[in-house]
């Protein structure tokens, strides 16, 4: 009965808080490497949440973006019989699912480029990326793009080894290389394993820099709306009763 109520609880967390993935390519180094254990917020989208610029995400393959990357090696009956128990309660991954790991760079309605020999750009601001990118890599040298508009309810994402991830600008042929949140399964919040590489997955200072965001230069006309609107009705409602012969 204890176990069967562990094994309970460690699926009802799996579901729903959070799940181990192993990451399987060296497309997010130095930020992660081959190997490593992260575990992935499942809990956060339940509530409406979105991906949001900078975090790293862990999403189902939109299609085609895996390929022949997901072929197992051929283990034996016990390391695959180990591997389904343990990704049955969340500490391992499943060998079926098909999921990668990237980090989000732009949000629906925002418009992401880059060019040759440039940074990486979303609504017009340069992102410095010199503290996550992998160290002598370039942020799009090996594939410019854009500019591209990323829809509603989809995101753009790219590795952090730049030269060594398929990432959104390799799947431009599939709407434009963006990803549907729907496909989003969490947040990486931390790496678990190995011990020594233990941290958690901060979002970077380079995407809370001013005006970022596609609405934020709407955000003054937005505001002085926002504030006019009390003092046109308070004038209104003066007007009126001033006509009634009342004032406040």
């Amino acid at each position: 009965m204890l176990v069967g109520i562990a094994l309970l609880l460690a699926l009802l967390i799996k579901t729903f808080l959070v799940q181990a993935f192993s990451i399987p390519s060296d497309s997010m180094q130095n930020t992660l490497q081959r190997g490593d254990r992260v575990l992935v917020d499942k809990l956060t989208p339940w509530f409406g949440a979105e991906p949001e610029r900078g975090e790293v995400v862990v999403f189902h393959d939109p299609g085609g973006w895996l390929g022949d990357e997901t072929q197992q090696s051929d283990s034996g009956p016990l390391a695959r019989g180990a591997q389904r128990v343990l990704s049955f309660i969340g500490l391992m991954p499943s060998a079926e699912e098909k999921d990668l790991i990237k980090r989000v760079i732009a949000v629906g309605g925002d418009t992401v480029e880059c060019q040759k020999g440039g940074p990486v750009k979303v609504n017009g601001k340069a992102l410095n990326e010199k503290g996550y990118i992998f160290p002598g890599g370039t942020p799009c040298d090996d594939k410019p793009f854009g500019p591209i508009k990323v829809p509603e309810g989809r995101i753009w994402v790219m590795g952090d080894h730049r030269q060594d991830s398929l990432d959104s600008r390799y799947h431009q042929n599939l709407d434009n290389g963006t990803v549907s949140v729907d496909q989003v399964v969490g947040r990486a919040i931390v790496i678990a394993w190995p011990v020594d590489r233990w941290s958690t997955l901060p979002v970077p200072g380079t995407f809370d820099q001013p005006g970022l965001g596609a609405a934020a230069s709407m955000a003054p006309s937005a505001l002085g709306f926002a504030g006019a609107v009390p003092i046109v009705l308070w004038r209104r409602r003066r007007l009126v009763r001033k006509a009634r012969g009342t004032v406040d």
